[in-house]
């Protein structure tokens, strides 16, 4: 099948790359912005469109990869060409296939397909998409085609619920924004003691690398460690005192939190100390 892409920003830059690198008929792209469209095709070595309806009618499957704000936008505007027997997908992780509304309509066929992963870098994130963990959802006439097309490459894929697709999204924005939240306070916290930015960051780097590996290698219970863990209280304590309000109510919230792990992992220990104290 012949994939067109609409939007030639970072995540069509990579996607496109990446299935193109794999021996998939990847014919070019269509964008707003006409330079995208040079730039994208360019590095594909694809064609560049520009027209909608010149771009669909060249594509079997058209990947959009605008912003989630202009994908309603662009369904909008293809519902206005010859789009029978067309599969539409977009790559949002928060939003499901039911943004392509009355698609059955026009015999269309409608899928969200999302790369667990972090693309950063238009011209150099695609090597590592094999790596990534695709999520998909949408009409079964041919999801196994879509899933296949990356379970092929040897991607791990998903099928997921479309009303999951908030949930699915909220985990990795918890594991990987708010994850960098809490390596900001880390890093402020190194400041107060004397640290530069760089000292700071490069000092915690080799725990926060180590701690991700210990949770792939040993898995979430027995890579807890700490003083929760240990059910050390006065070092908890100790901790909240030299925390700002606004961090005093990040930490223990989180406390709670490996206070439950501990429990499933020391289920003979006590902890009713640590619990009464936390949730007061």
């Amino acid at each position: 099948m012949k994939i067109g892409f609409i939007g030639g920003g970072k995540v069509g830059f990579s996607l496109g790359k990446y299935l193109k690198e794999n021996n998939f008929d990847v014919v070019g792209y269509f964008s707003k912005n006409v330079d995208s469209i040079k730039e994208a095709a360019n590095f594909t070595n694809t064609k560049e469109f520009y027209s909608l309806k010149e771009i669909l009618s060249e594509s079997d499957i058209l990947f959009i990869t605008t912003t989630d704000s202009e994908i309603e936008s662009v369904w909008e505007n293809l519902k206005k060409l010859s789009i029978k027997n067309k599969i539409i997908c977009h790559c949002s992780g928060a939003l499901s296939s039911e943004i392509f509304k009355g698609r059955e309509n026009y015999n269309v066929f409608g899928y969200s397909v999302h790369p667990l992963f972090p693309i950063k870098d238009k011209y150099e994130s695609y090597k590592s998409l094999k790596d990534a963990v695709f999520t998909v959802e949408g009409d079964e006439t041919y999801i196994n085609i879509i899933i296949s097309m990356f379970s092929s490459i040897g991607n791990k894929v998903k099928e997921i619920d479309k009303n999951d697709k908030v949930k699915y999204h909220k985990s990795a924005v918890l594991v990987s924004n708010l994850v960098l939240a809490l390596i900001s306070i880390g890093v402020e916290e190194l400041e107060s003691c004397g640290f530069n930015s760089d000292e700071a960051l490069d000092s915690l780097y080799p725990l926060i690398k180590n701690n991700i590996k210990n949770i792939k290698e040993k898995g979430l219970y027995e890579a807890l460690t700490g003083p929760v863990e240990r059910g050390d209280l006065e070092t908890v304590k100790k901790h909240l005192e030299a925390s700002t309000c606004e961090n005093k109510d990040i930490y223990k919230l989180l406390s709670k939190k490996l206070l439950e792990i501990g429990k499933k992992k020391n289920e003979n220990k006590d902890y009713k100390e640590m619990e009464d104290f936390l949730c007061k």
